[in-house]
């Protein structure tokens, strides 16, 4: 643990950002996985709610600066490729 009260406080906000950016990550990750399940459904309207969402996640975290834009692009970009996928079969 450091001594200088500043590096103490720093200690203590990267903590606190790392968890917030953990639970945000989480939280993509759970949006990508129920598009995949509803992408082996037939219903438009609930994937294309849960596809804009997964989206609106990625875009959120990038401007929050938890995720690189070119990570939240490359993952945009292989969820749509997988629905596409799901739904040719």
């Amino acid at each position: 643990m450091a001594n200088i009260k500043s590096a103490k406080k720093r200690v203590l906000t990267a903590e606190r950002n790392r968890i917030r950016n953990v639970a945000f990550k989480t939280s993509i990750k759970t949006a990508v996985k129920k598009v995949l399940e509803l992408a082996k459904s037939d219903d438009k309207d609930a994937l294309n709610t849960a596809m804009s969402r997964a989206y609106q996640l990625c875009d959120k975290a990038v401007s929050k600066g938890i995720l690189h834009k070119n990570t939240a692009a490359r993952k945009k970009s292989r969820l749509t490729k997988a629905v596409n996928k799901l739904q040719t079969k």
